[in-house]
């Protein structure tokens, strides 16, 4: 019996030029090199130029996705975009990005679940594949988030950087094992009764500002590893296969020592894990999507390698996405 599996065609990345280290941090905030690395793993991060949005980042990805897929933008039928800094309060970023490709038909919305976005993205687009409503998607991930960052909190400022990432999903046939090429299983979750740990203070309905992101870092870390690793066992569970046999584990880049502590508890060994942090920072529902296209532009994530996606973030949301690539 065969099924409807969700295949990627295609990725793509794009950041901006502008990079911002953190010796020109520590020469505007209490900070330093050496404490950011030990804390965090980061060493730089990209930062958008006055007059580039989110939508102009997530043009420049998928482009780039449909590209490397071989397509034109007249052969998607459902643009997802996740982003948790939006262009506008409406219309969606994601229908800006659509009429910047030229695509004129099928559907664009955004979709919003912080640093897990990506993650939920695909979950959300895999559904529309396998239910037969769309024949091939652009899953973007995008984010500015320099935009709502209190550049004299030392302890959110460090953290962040901007950036876009995409997939091109196509419906193609499998046989429903976990040999099949594809998405094989997702699992999203979310507890709203952790909002201030990880939250911006403004909105248009609470403060009619855009605000500020505000984080309670060791409580976000102390929830961190459990809930990744909850949803990553899940995901084994439901395709019938382990951490032996994945080939890449692509984590949301947050934080090294949350991406080192998950892959220690799951046992799944160093040379295994995708790492971008280092060099992009946090970038929100960008991060996953960045972190893929670097490993599969540098020869590491090759057809038929069986790739493990996790994320968390602010709400609390967190997931886990297994795909054959």
């Amino acid at each position: 019996m065969t099924v409807v599996r969700s295949v990627v065609l295609g990725c793509g990345a794009y950041l901006p030029e502008r990079i911002l280290t953190n010796a020109e941090l520590a020469a505007t905030v209490d900070t330093s090199d050496e404490w950011i690395v030990q804390r965090t793993g980061i060493r730089e991060r990209h930062i958008a130029a006055e007059g580039e949005y989110t939508s102009h980042l997530a043009t420049k990805a998928a482009q780039a996705a449909l590209d490397d897929a071989g397509l034109t933008a007249d052969q998607i039928d459902l643009i997802v975009l996740a982003t948790s800094t939006p262009d506008h309060t409406f219309p969606a970023t994601a229908v800006q990005v659509q009429a910047a490709l030229g695509m004129t038909h099928g559907v664009a919305f955004d979709l919003q679940a912080v640093c897990s976005g990506f993650v939920f993205a695909v979950a959300t687009a895999d559904n529309f594949l396998r239910g037969g409503s769309a024949k091939r998607a652009l899953v973007i991930g995008a984010e500015t988030f320099s935009r709502i960052l209190d550049w004299n909190d030392r302890g959110t400022c460090v953290l962040f950087g901007d950036g876009a990432g995409a997939i091109v999903l196509e419906a193609q046939e499998g046989w429903g094992t976990s040999a099949d090429r594809g998405v094989l299983t997702t699992h999203l979750r979310s507890d709203g009764r952790h909002k201030h740990k990880l939250y911006v203070d403004g909105g248009p309905s609470s403060t009619q500002t855009v605000g500020h992101l505000r984080m309670e870092g060791r409580e976000v870390f102390k929830h961190a590893v459990g809930m990744i690793t909850g949803v990553i066992i899940d995901a084994f569970n439901a395709s019938g296969t382990s951490a032996d046999n994945v080939d890449w584990f692509v984590p949301h880049q947050a934080n090294k020592r949350i991406i080192d502590a998950s892959a220690q508890k799951l046992h799944i060994a160093p040379q295994k894990v995708v790492m971008t942090v280092d060099r992009h920072g946090n970038t929100s529902a960008a991060s996953i999507p960045l972190a893929l296209a670097a490993a599969v532009a540098d020869g590491r994530i090759q057809k038929g390698h069986l790739v493990l996606l996790e994320a968390m973030g602010g709400g609390f949301t967190w997931g886990s996405a297994l795909l054959r690539w």
